[in-house]
């Protein structure tokens, strides 16, 4: 009996802690045009002569600080949730996970399904960027296309209005908030660069162009990551039962001189502070599995400045990871994707 595929697809992570093996990692995924997207030229040379000599040692240090005996967390989470899939969903689904950048690599996932009478893909990714979902399915299409019989793929689009991982995320937090009773909730999602997002403005005079251009989805904004972080806050605010001034967005992680996506998590937290809020939860919905940007920058490095500024307590909500009730959630994404497919509706 032909059995249906479900590539599982996240970004990936260095084989090991140590500054050469970060550096393949970052050599990869910073050589991506669609990561940092400036002229290849300019890309070469602030790889090889700015980044590489100097970040993959802080870097591997930073990993160092979150890896386990499983190894790295993301990849743990991301097996552990290919097995609860699989047995979520039964014998009839083979479910595989592919990395972006790094093992196990997609080429070897496809070629892991490729008996498989049709395949979904699932982008772990909830809000669509193309540094991120763009440029794994750009890579996904191009090893599609080395195959004779070209494999039959069909992609769930970004998740961050699923109601199933909008529950999972905020029962993370919700008994911390109940209980603890912070100042002030965050709501931290990774950065990009402004000229990504607005790249992805079909006006051309939308996206970031005035102060309330991602209060609402449109079509013109409709694949804007920004857009997408706020209608996830949005979203996990009204089930948490959270007023407006008790919460904020920020973005994380930026990198180089050029301006990204504002406000900037590392200025917010300390501006948090100077207004009172002393005792913070951070949800990081951008991320469905914990790893170095939640644990390390977030979870150490943003608790361990903001403790030095005289915070009492920040508390990082765990992510997805691979807990029951996200597999469960994962599953019937899939399922009503592919009943959707099989039935030609567009899916829900």
């Amino acid at each position: 009996m032909a059995k249906q595929g479900l590539l599982l697809i996240n970004l990936g992570t260095p084989e090991a802690p140590t500054t050469e093996a970060v550096r393949r990692y970052l050599r990869e995924f910073l050589s991506d045009p669609r990561v940092i997207d400036i002229h290849p030229l300019g890309r070469w040379l602030l790889l090889n002569l700015i980044i590489l000599p100097f970040r993959p040692s802080k870097s591997a240090a930073a990993y160092r600080k979150v890896w386990t005996q499983q190894g790295s967390p993301l990849l743990a989470h991301g097996l552990g949730l290919e097995q609860a899939v699989a047995e979520k969903l039964g014998p009839t689904w083979l479910v595989k996970l592919g990395m972006r950048y790094g093992q196990p690599a997609l080429s070897d996932t496809l070629r892991a399904l490729q008996d498989c009478e049709r395949v979904v893909v699932l982008p772990l990714y909830p809000q669509y960027s193309a540094a991120s979902t763009g440029s794994s399915l750009d890579l996904l299409y191009a090893e599609a296309g080395k195959y004779w019989v070209t494999p039959n793929l069909s992609v769930i689009p970004p998740f961050y209005r699923d109601p199933g991982f909008l529950e999972c995320m905020a029962r993370r937090g919700r008994s911390l908030i109940e209980q603890d009773k912070p100042d002030h909730i965050l709501f931290s999602y990774h950065g990009l660069p402004e000229r990504q997002i607005k790249k992805c403005d079909r006006s051309d005079s939308h996206c970031l162009q005035k102060p309330d251009c991602c209060d609402r989805i449109e079509t013109v904004n409709q694949f804007c990551y920004r857009a997408q972080c706020y209608d996830t806050t949005r979203s996990l605010a009204q089930l948490l039962g959270i007023s407006d001034d008790r919460y904020s967005v920020c973005f994380q992680s930026r990198l180089g001189r050029t301006p990204w996506i504002k406000p900037y998590t590392d200025e917010v937290i300390p501006s948090l502070l100077a207004k009172g809020k002393k005792r913070i939860v951070v949800f990081c919905p951008a991320f469905v599995a914990d790893c170095l940007e939640t644990l390390e920058e977030i979870g150490m490095r943003a608790r361990e400045e903001f403790l030095a500024k005289g915070g009492e307590w920040l508390t990082l909500v765990p992510s997805l990871n691979a807990e029951a009730d996200w597999a469960d959630a994962v599953a019937q994404l899939v399922l009503s994707h592919d009943r959707a497919q099989q039935s030609g509706k567009p899916t829900p």
